[in-house]
């Protein structure tokens, strides 16, 4: 009898990102600051917390709209270290703003200072 195998996707999320995740995840509100250039090069730096993290990044919500795979430094205001970053995932509108997926470029394991 033959079997049916199923095909097995992966949703593209940008030109260069897939939908794949990688290490633990943990719900954690971390203070974090994310700053980057707007259209007309004015640096942008908003306060937010994140809603998950992971050793490669984390979800935050944002009142801002921004577009998939824009680069953006973030930093952890409880151990004052930044990293480089990339929006990878724009989920949907809340009350309180965007829901955003943001990779970590090259990130040190303990950047949020937890246990992942």
């Amino acid at each position: 009898m033959p079997v049916k195998q199923r095909e097995t996707t992966t949703k593209k999320l940008g030109s260069r990102h897939h939908e794949k995740r990688r290490g633990r995840r943990m719900n954690s509100q971390v203070p974090v600051r994310l700053g980057w250039d707007d259209e007309a090069g004015k640096r942008v730096s908003v306060e937010a917390r994140t809603r998950v993290v992971n050793p490669y990044g984390c979800m935050v919500v944002l009142a801002q709209s921004l577009d998939l795979e824009h680069r953006l430094a973030l930093t952890n205001l409880i151990s004052d270290t930044s990293n480089a970053a990339i929006v990878v995932w724009k989920g949907n509108q809340r009350p309180d703003g965007w829901e955003y997926g943001i990779e970590l470029v090259a990130p040190e394991m303990d950047f949020w200072g937890l246990d992942l």
